[in-house]
């Protein structure tokens, strides 16, 4: 029995009254702009990782890429916008020195670390902590709401109540809540701010704390699909042949949500990524000296000043999330135009 919905709908026209076709819209260019710029950004952040997590040595002193910096080329700005005689003086300085030059394509930042290594490896950690937090809420709301609609009953009001609940709560505070619960479990262990397991449990509260409560929509629109579903005609037919409970779900029912299942869990990825820059910014998440988009921006910001303005600070993680959430969400829109037949033109 193939019980797959089928990818366009038949309709009556209204001028001759015969079918007409409708069909998805797959068309255009911004849905593969999207994927372009996304594998650029996303494999730019990846691929580099060897680079930006190399350890470097200078002075006697071996460090990470991304950490290490010189104090007297601190703030330069990028290398494409030139030097002023100063500037230029400070770096010819360290060159003849022989001390740390980082690479100064995008500039430095105040503590001469290279702008370029920190972002690129912020970008990894933005992408990784929004894509795995992405992938925990769809996992969670797909179990969730196929449950509810598929037991339906008390089961279902159960379930339902308990989002209504947690849709009550503002989101920011429940994230406050289960950082500042991290950040007890932290103190009491005394753990350094700096050492690798205290930037692991700062990372897995921001997973916590996003995938938690980002399912609640995912959820909502998966339980209205298998209350849709189980009224369809392979559904009943299903039921009629005896047909398990497990197996009408994993085997029937299941491979119907997949396009709803992708469409939403390609938007919550931009919706995680924003979330986790958004919190790094506030200074919840992601801790010096591990970068983030966010964390780099709040950095940034600080630096804007109307003495001496170094806008590089705050520009080049802006532009990075601001170009990857549009990718997203223009790949989330070709996704829902190609799965959802209702949105079909003529």
């Amino acid at each position: 029995m193939n019980s797959r919905m089928p990818d366009v709908v038949t309709v009556p026209s209204a001028a001759s009254g015969r079918p007409k076709v409708v069909a998805s819209r797959t068309r255009g260019w911004a849905g593969p702009i999207g994927i372009v710029v996304l594998l650029f950004v996303g494999v730019g952040c990846f691929a580099t990782l060897p680079w930006t997590l190399g350890s470097v040595e200078f002075a006697g002193v071996v460090e990470r890429r991304y950490e290490a910096g010189d104090l007297d080329l601190n703030l330069l700005p990028p290398s494409l916008a030139g030097f002023d005689v100063a500037e230029r003086d400070r770096l010819d300085e360290v060159i003849e020195a022989g001390g740390f030059v980082p690479v100064l394509t995008f500039g430095t930042d105040q503590l001469g670390r290279g702008v370029l290594a920190r972002v690129m490896l912020g970008g990894a950690v933005s992408l990784g902590i929004g894509l795995a937090s992405a992938l925990i809420a769809v996992t969670i709301g797909t179990f969730l709401g196929g449950i509810a609609g598929f037991v339906g009953g008390r089961v279902d009001a159960t379930i339902m109540r308990f989002v209504d609940i947690l849709y009550g709560l503002p989101y920011i505070l429940l994230v406050v809540l289960i950082s500042v619960a991290a950040d007890g479990v932290i103190a009491r262990l005394g753990l350094d701010p700096s050492s690798a397991a205290r930037q692991f449990v700062n990372v897995a509260t921001l997973l916590v704390a996003i995938g938690g409560v980002g399912w609640l929509t995912t959820a909502r629109v998966i339980r209205g699909q298998v209350l849709s579903l189980r009224s369809q005609p392979f559904m009943e037919a299903c039921r009629a042949q005896g047909m398990g409970a497990g197996r009408q779900f994993f085997r029937h029912l299941l491979p119907n949500l997949v396009g709803p299942i992708v469409v939403y869990g390609t938007l919550a990825v931009p919706a995680a990524i924003l979330s986790e820059s958004f919190l790094s910014f506030l200074g919840i998440g992601v801790e010096e000296p591990l970068p983030s988009w966010g964390n780099l921006a709040s950095t940034g910001l600080s630096e804007l000043n109307t003495v001496r303005s170094r806008w590089w600070l705050l520009a080049w993680p802006c532009i990075f999330i601001a170009i990857t959430l549009v990718s997203l969400n223009l790949i989330g829109d070709r996704l829902k135009a190609r799965f959802d037949p209702t949105h079909g033109s003529p």
